[in-house]
């Protein structure tokens, strides 16, 4: 049985870039639709009030978790010490919200690659790195998720097998892998085998089209996915992730060069309800 919390990211009505009156009509927009929770993408730059926040969270009855995406400064294999003191800025200000994850992008720098493939010295580094965050959130009963992405984005984490494996070598309880289904259409062979081979090391998925558009109305083969979450009684968080270029600055900040089909509401609330839809169908089954 799928017993999952149902979120959508900020991104669903913002571009990703922090600003304390677009992030409380996030807020607010994810809770009219009927959302469990929002997921609320930390900037690098640390600018965020988060005991606000924490009250407008209140204030809208809807929970939060949280997303950190690194940027070049932090790329983990040339600057551990700047990403690690990085991860725990964004640790503390997950522990004010008071929520219970912290996942994205946490093993590159979005973008930054070394013409070569990964090597087994900055897989030293990673592993410490991630260990040594993992430690630090456990103090306040954060997990953390490492999200593989495609390999036109980073060359250090791309499929969900090869990012389990380095998860697990590091042996922190709090450690989990994070997958993405736009990132998974393009690097994995199957919506099934990754999700049933994680198991219980699954905690979070980026609920999102090929072409970021409505959930359904695309490539993903979603009955092979809810057929892996229901297999393993998954009991994480299913996080709405697509865009629309109705909301000024997002198709800058996403590429998202051609206009969207759907305006930024309707593209939120129809996805919502596909994924119920499809919870429902699986759990009966």
């Amino acid at each position: 049985m799928i017993k999952a919390r149902i979120g959508a990211s900020i991104l669903s009505w913002i571009p990703p870039s922090w600003k304390a009156d677009a992030g409380l009509y996030a807020i607010q927009q994810a809770s009219k639709s009927g959302f469990d929770l929002i997921e609320i993408l930390l900037p690098n730059s640390m600018d965020f009030d988060a005991p606000t926040v924490k009250k407008q969270l209140k204030d809208n009855h809807i929970e939060a978790v949280c997303g950190l995406n690194l940027s070049k400064p932090y790329h983990i294999p040339t600057h551990p010490k700047e990403a690690i003191k990085l991860i725990q800025q964004a640790i503390d200000k997950a522990a004010i919200l008071e929520v219970d994850y912290l996942g994205g992008v946490l093993h590159s720098a979005i973008g930054v690659f070394s013409g070569k493939p990964r090597t087994s010295e900055e897989e030293t580094i990673l592993l410490e790195v991630w260990g040594e965050s993992a430690k630090y959130a456990e103090k306040f009963n954060i997990n953390i998720g490492i999200e593989p992405i495609n390999r036109y984005e980073s060359y250090i984490c791309n499929q969900a097998e090869d990012t389990l494996q380095l998860i697990k070598r590091v042996k922190a309880t709090n450690l989990f892998l994070h997958l993405d289904t736009f990132h998974m259409n393009i690097e994995e062979t199957s919506f099934y085998d990754p999700v049933k081979n994680s198991g219980k090391w699954l905690k979070h998925i980026h609920m999102t089209e090929n072409d970021r558009g409505i959930l359904g109305e695309g490539l993903v083969r979603w009955d092979d996915l809810f057929k892996g979450l229901n297999e393993i009684n998954f009991e994480g968080n299913l996080v709405l992730e697509n865009f629309s270029s109705s909301v000024a600055g997002m198709a800058e900040a996403v590429s998202l060069w051609r206009p969207s089909k759907y305006k930024a509401n309707e593209l939120a609330n129809k996805s919502l309800s596909f994924i119920r839809e499809k919870m429902e169908e699986f759990n009966r089954n």
